[in-house]
């Protein structure tokens, strides 16, 4: 089980529904036979290499300049206010049991990708990992995929959708899946000492190809949409 991400995520059901309720709220599309055309969706940017530490005795160079909306916070970890913009995906709904979340999510986008590839469909950004429910025995996830337009042949279980729009916090993780533990309990402490309501959802967006990467080679940008 991952304590701190479970805490995260119930926390977050809390907030959105009241006690003794959990599960989040999801964009999905209707599909009709043909499909419906959409503007290909914008990319998450990706945050820019910590500076390089300066040699002995060498006058340090000025640091670069945080991006806009960006500020430091406890811990180490930076929170980036952001807009996510809607974007039309394919995605295969699955259950996950905590040790083996990694596993099973990456089995998932593998299902997602072949998919994809049979139907002649070309990605249009990185995968994302879309969490609808929780308990302490696992997670209901959705591995998704941006498209450019919702495609008319849902196979393989298959099915279209739209992300999550609007105002969120933005966080960068860097290093293995399990890890991400430590930065959710950070992101929960500084929600709660900021006050800040988190809506009902939140996203991972992977940076580099978590089928390939190496787990400890990760970079993985955590979305919170913000009330």
């Amino acid at each position: 089980m991952r304590p701190s991400r479970l805490f995260f995520l119930i926390a977050v059901a809390v907030i959105a529904f009241g006690p003794g309720q959990t599960g989040f709220a999801f964009a999905q599309a209707k599909v009709d036979d043909k499909g419906a055309p959409a503007a290909a969706p914008s990319t998450p940017s990706t945050p820019p290499a910590a500076p390089s530490k300066p040699a002995e005795n060498a006058t340090p160079a000025s640091p670069p300049a945080p991006p806009p909306a960006a500020q430091a916070q406890p811990g180490g970890l930076v929170a980036e206010e952001v807009t996510l913009t809607e974007q039309p995906i394919v995605y295969l709904s699955s259950t996950a049991t905590w040790d083996k979340a990694f596993e099973t999510i990456i089995d998932s986008f593998k299902k997602v990708y072949a998919y994809l590839e049979k139907e002649k469909i070309a990605p249009a950004g990185p995968p994302m990992t879309i969490y609808t429910s929780t308990d302490d025995k696992g997670f209901q996830f959705r591995a998704a995929v941006p498209v450019a337009a919702p495609p008319a042949n849902l196979t393989d279980g298959m099915a279209a959708g739209k992300s999550p729009t609007g105002k969120a916090l933005k966080y960068v993780h860097r290093g293995t899946y399990d890890s991400l533990d430590s930065t959710y309990e950070a992101i929960t402490n500084q929600l709660d000492e900021k006050g800040l309501e988190a809506q009902d959802i939140f996203v991972e967006t992977y940076l580099n190809d978590p089928r390939t990467t190496p787990d400890d080679q990760l970079a993985i940008e955590v979305y919170v949409p913000i009330k």
